[in-house]
């Protein structure tokens, strides 16, 4: 996901669930968004929490998820996009999302550049 929150770069396996798609482009929508994992927001969409109610209440047309597995990719102190993963538990999701953004940034690094 671009920091403008459009898809770059899709990979859909064969044995992922129909809904994976969409759910990580969601997470990955969210991550970029609110510059924030997507697992940061548990606590806080809980019952007494600062966003209690956001997902519930559709936020940004029901793209704004909770759910672990979106992760922001920082380059320079920027949000340049995010990578967003599902199909396996949100804790699978976000480990495999955390490496999709460590290779990003480690490309930046090496110069090559991370064109979003």
């Amino acid at each position: 996901m671009s920091s403008e929150s459009s898809p770059v770069h899709i990979v859909d396996l064969p044995t992922a669930k129909l809904t994976s798609i969409d759910i990580a482009i969601n997470k990955a929508f969210t991550a970029a968004g609110h510059r924030v994992p997507t697992s940061a927001y548990k606590a806080q969409v809980t019952p007494g929490g600062a966003a209690y109610g956001l997902a519930a209440a559709g936020a940004n047309h029901g793209r704004f998820t909770y759910v672990g597995g979106g992760v922001p990719i920082v380059i320079d102190g920027e949000v340049v996009g995010a990578v967003g993963c599902s199909t396996g538990t949100p804790a699978q999701d976000e480990e495999v999302a955390k490496a999709g953004v460590e290779a990003v940034v480690r490309l930046a690094e090496k110069g090559k550049g991370a064109k979003l």
